[in-house]
């Protein structure tokens, strides 16, 4: 099917369509001025017999502005620039035959496209798969990627959607990163960000004021669902990033503030339908996950194959918050809500989330969550790091520069083989201590306001470090988050070794009786031991034992045989950890 918003070419030449239903007139700017006819519902277009790709346009609003396509293909010029022509059909693509790996395979690295090599481009990354490979790394996930102002961000302030940052390189670079991933094995995941459009770059509000509502998220003013031309625009950007560029599956950010219609079938549902068309029509594994802080248990179903209306997995912050108390001691904003991490690591264990409808304190002390041990262990997506839990701390450091090498292994050990679907963060595999704090590229008074709303939230940093507090908008902020592939010790490369040896356990042991698994149940005493059990596929028992203390503390006896770690009703060393399989 034809989608509804953009540029595409035709066999006589480009079709091009604007929903600007507040506009009086709409020309298109080619080497000419053409009019626009307007159609129903405030939909502008016009056929241009003889274009080819490549050829650059705007469109003139009332005779008063020019702007790039809402659905531009790709900004050469960035996002005040120029829309570019793109004939996605004209790519050959060499993984002809690839149809995806299935969700139980799966073993996430998020990546940033502009600090993963020096280069920061997407043909660059090529030569750091094989790396990924042999590690066990089994999808690649990218961060935001739609056209942003500037040359650095982060990407979660995107103002084009369907244009993927010129910074990186061009669409066909994208689609050679993604075409020499899929025949290495590696699945592409992608990043992208719906609640919201970035505040530079962004002219909807000029023609098609009805994209938003007049309530706000905390980045911007929320996007109004309710009106057809709206929830189209952001689920054919889906199902582009999907066909077009052949991405395995989606990562939508923030879904708490996805703005949803009481009693009526809600955009993400709609997202996840179309994608499961998708994925029957081509014979595709389409993997769909959430970031949602509402911890909204029946949005999530990663047993369903296709998606028809749910979401494969979920974000577990709540997994990674219980971690980062236990192993740094910090109480401050959300990481309050875990004053027992010991006993709320067990539960995230056990059934998914911790919040499952308990009142947190810093969610306004209102009920957060929905019961969750009833899903497959492999909904949950969990990690000890992520960009936003590194870049949203002052100085952007890594849990390496917060929490001993032996925790963090110990941490990794059960990361990296429980039943749920693991994700690292780019470096994170062999302890890397680059920081990644956050860095944008806006000019004038909005980089002004960014830079003093960042240091009235952050006081006490500023107060304490000065000017070790990076500015955003320095570009040796953004070089100081470039990972360093050369410099490994020889304590990075025995964590690496650790991270391959503990993936290559999932692959043979884990992996091949995750589907059709079930929570069982986990404990956490005082004295640090923590043990949990989980049904497989295979009807086998999977079984955890750890000390998670300073002390040497006595282990019971536990059934089944030992895959990683000591033997039953052994001594367990501090932060030791012990798996085992069997009855």
């Amino acid at each position: 099917m034809r989608p509804s918003f953009g540029a595409r070419p035709t066999k006589d030449g480009v079709s091009f369509r604007l929903w600007a239903p507040a506009a009086r007139r709409v020309d298109l700017l080619l080497d000419r001025r053409h009019a626009m006819p307007r159609r129903q519902d405030g939909w502008y277009v016009a056929d241009i017999a003889g274009l080819t790709a490549g050829s650059p346009y705007k469109f003139r609003i009332d005779d008063a502005i020019d702007v790039p396509d809402p659905a531009s293909a790709f900004q050469p010029e960035d996002v005040f620039g120029p829309s570019e022509v793109i004939d996605h059909d004209a790519f050959v693509w060499r993984a002809r035959e690839w149809r995806g790996r299935p969700w139980e395979e799966t073993v996430l690295i998020e990546t940033h496209v502009g600090t993963f090599t020096a280069e920061g481009t997407y043909r660059a990354m090529i030569d750091k798969l094989d790396h990924l490979t042999a590690t066990g790394i089994t999808a690649l996930e990218l961060m935001p990627l739609a056209d942003f102002a500037g040359r650095r961000g982060w990407g979660y302030d995107g103002v084009l959607w369907y244009a993927p940052d010129g910074a990186y390189g061009r669409p066909e670079d994208l689609k050679t990163l993604i075409d020499e991933a899929h025949l290495r094995g590696l699945m592409v995941l992608l990043d992208v960000v719906y609640n919201h459009f970035g505040p530079e770059g962004n002219y909807l509000g000029r023609y098609a004021p009805t994209f938003f509502t007049d309530a706000h998220t905390p980045w911007g003013s929320a996007i109004d669902y309710r009106v057809p031309q709206v929830r189209a625009f952001a689920v054919e950007n889906a199902l582009s990033w999907l066909s077009d560029y052949r991405f395995d599956g989606l990562r939508l950010d923030a879904a708490n503030h996805i703005m949803a219609i009481p009693g009526e079938q809600s955009m993400l549902q709609d997202l996840s339908v179309a994608a499961g068309e998708l994925a029957k029509a081509t014979g595709r594994h389409i993997h769909l996950v959430l970031e949602n802080g509402d911890n909204r248990a029946s949005l999530l179903d990663a047993a369903q194959e296709p998606p028809n209306g749910k979401y494969r997995g979920q974000w577990n912050d709540d997994y990674h918050h219980v971690w980062h108390v236990m192993l740094t001691g910090e109480h401050a904003g959300y990481y309050g809500d875990y004053q027992t991490p010991r006993m709320d690591l067990a539960r995230a264990l056990a059934s998914g989330f911790v919040y499952q409808g308990e009142i947190s304190e810093f969610w306004g002390k209102k009920p957060r969550g929905e019961p969750s041990g009833k899903l497959p262990p492999a909904t949950f997506v969990n990690f000890l790091q992520n960009h936003d839990q590194i870049g949203n701390r002052p100085l952007g450091e890594r849990l390496e520069s917060l929490a001993s090498p032996k925790q963090i292994e110990a941490a990794l050990a059960i990361t990296l083989l429980a039943p749920m679907v693991p994700m690292l963060f780019q470096g994170e595999e062999w302890g890397s201590t680059v920081p990644f704090p956050f860095f944008c590229d806006f000019q004038g008074g909005l980089a002004d306001a960014v830079r003093n709303g960042r240091k009235q939230e952050y006081a006490w940093a500023y107060e304490k470090y000065g000017d070790e507090v990076p500015d955003p908008f320095d570009p040796a902020t953004l070089q100081s988050a470039v990972l360093d592939w050369t410099g490994r010790t020889a304590e990075q490369d025995a964590r690496l070794a650790l991270v391959r040896e503990l993936l290559a356990l999932r692959r043979k042991e884990i992996m091949p009786r995750l589907k059709g698994a079930s929570f069982g149940d986990a404990e956490a005493v005082d004295d640090g031991l923590l043990t949990a059990h989980w049904r497989m596929g295979d009807g086998t028992v999977l079984r955890l034992t750890a000390n998670l203390s300073d002390h040497e503390i006595m282990s019971d006896v536990s059934a089944g045989t030992p895959i990683w770690g000591g033997g039953a009703g052994e001594r367990l060393p501090p932060w030791s950890v012990v798996w085992r399989l069997g009855g």
